[in-house]
Order: C-alpha cells, then structure tokens, then sequence
C-alpha cells in the first residue's frame, strides 16, 4: 500500500519537473535562435539608460552575445531531449543570474519574467539535487 501512495506522489512531480523543464528548454532555445536569427525584434526605446549601456557594451565585445546565445541555445535543446540536465542547469546558472540581476538593478520592469526564469533554474536544479552532491561535498 505504502508502494502506491509514493507513486502517486512521484507521478504529480515527475509531471511538474518535466512541464518545468520542457519551458525552460522553449525558453532558452527560442532566445537563443533569437541571438544568431534576430526574428524578435527588440525595442531599445523604453529602455532604462544603464540597461541600454550595458547591453550595448555587451553587443560590442563582438563575440558575448554570440556566445551567451550558443549556450542558451545548447542548453534548450539539452533541456528539451532531456539530455545531460545536470549539465545543462550548470550551464545556463551564471545566465539566470545575469538576467536576474540585470532585470533588478537595471531593468525592473522584466523582474517578473526574470524571476519566473530564476525560479525554474532553482526548481530544477533541486528536483536534480542528486547530480550536484558530489560537486557540494567538502574534501
């Protein structure tokens, strides 16, 4: 009986840990085409004026935007053939945090989105906490 009621409970999870990572994998993979194909186009009008310098630096380095887009690019696809997840979240963490803290100090009005992004990063990093044990122990 004890059998059952794990399995149900696992089902649920396992049902949100893939919902989780398919979007994640949309998102990343969308974005990341959008780097190298630019068929979203962008509106630098509104934009707060840091978040306006940053991003132009960025594009002017000549290769960060291009490199950010690949990773983004590998990690939705990674994401979306639930392939090397562990990988994959490893990857795509210092992105999230870059867009989490570009939408908080420089560009508030994405924060909800960026948020959500956050919160998935987080999630799925947790639903594969297994993976990241051997990485966070002390030696």
């Amino acid at each position: 009986m004890t059998a059952t009621i794990a399995t149900q409970v696992r089902t649920p999870v396992r049902v949100v840990t893939a919902t989780a990572r398919v979007l994640m994998g949309l998102v990343f993979t969308v974005f990341g085409l959008n780097g190298f194909l630019m068929f979203m186009p962008g509106d630098a009008s509104g934009m707060p004026e840091g978040a306006l310098k940053f991003s132009i630096a960025l594009f002017e380095t000549g290769y960060m935007n291009q490199l950010v887009s690949g990773i983004q690019l590998l990690v939705g696809v990674l994401l979306l053939v639930n392939r090397f997840v562990p990988l994959a979240l490893t990857l795509l963490a210092p992105i999230v945090v870059g867009i989490f803290a570009f939408h908080l100090f420089l560009a508030p009005s994405g924060l909800l989105i960026a948020g959500a992004v956050a919160a998935g990063e987080i999630y799925l990093a947790w639903a594969h906490r297994d993976a990241f044990r051997p990485m966070l122990q002390s030696r």
